[in-house]
């Protein structure tokens, strides 16, 4: 490898996505993203996306559902802020909460292109059906943009 070949003095990540939904292992993640940050010194960005709406959206006895589903997701959002920056504080990381709705893949790769993350760290799916199919972890893995940990 020639000298050209790397950048000197990138030991590691500098920004760090954590993309969190609630689950045991996405705050896995969010507990293992802010070590990592604290000992590379760099910073986190959690990330939480809320699924679209319902379908029941086109409908008018779906609009209290759709109210209480953003609801929900809401206070959702609120509990992993508060959850993520309190964690972030114990250690002295950087870290700033994001919220979107869409597409997980499509917000994930979205958001981490915006804040230019060097690392993107996700919980391991705890649905079977991702077995077959591919979870979203594969999914950016597959995208090959940045290097992807999957906690268990």
């Amino acid at each position: 490898m020639e000298r050209g070949d790397f950048e000197l003095g990138t030991d590691g990540p500098s920004v760090i996505l954590a993309a969190i939904d609630g689950s045991v292992t996405a705050l896995r993640a969010a507990a293992y993203a802010v070590g990592l940050a604290r000992r590379q010194g760099a910073r986190v960005v959690a990330l939480y996306v809320a699924p679209a709406a319902s379908l029941a959206m086109g409908s008018a006895q779906g609009a209290p559902i759709v109210a209480a589903e953003r609801e929900m997701h809401s206070q959702i959002a609120r509990e992993l802020g508060t959850q993520t920056s309190t964690k972030a504080r114990e250690f002295g990381v950087s870290l700033t909460f994001v919220t979107a709705s869409g597409d997980p893949y499509r917000e994930i790769a979205r958001v981490a292109a915006e804040i230019r993350a060097d690392a993107i760290v996700v919980g391991a799916s705890l649905q079977a059906g991702h077995r077959l199919m591919g979870s979203l972890a594969v999914r950016l893995v597959r995208a090959g943009k940045w290097p992807v940990t999957v906690v268990p």
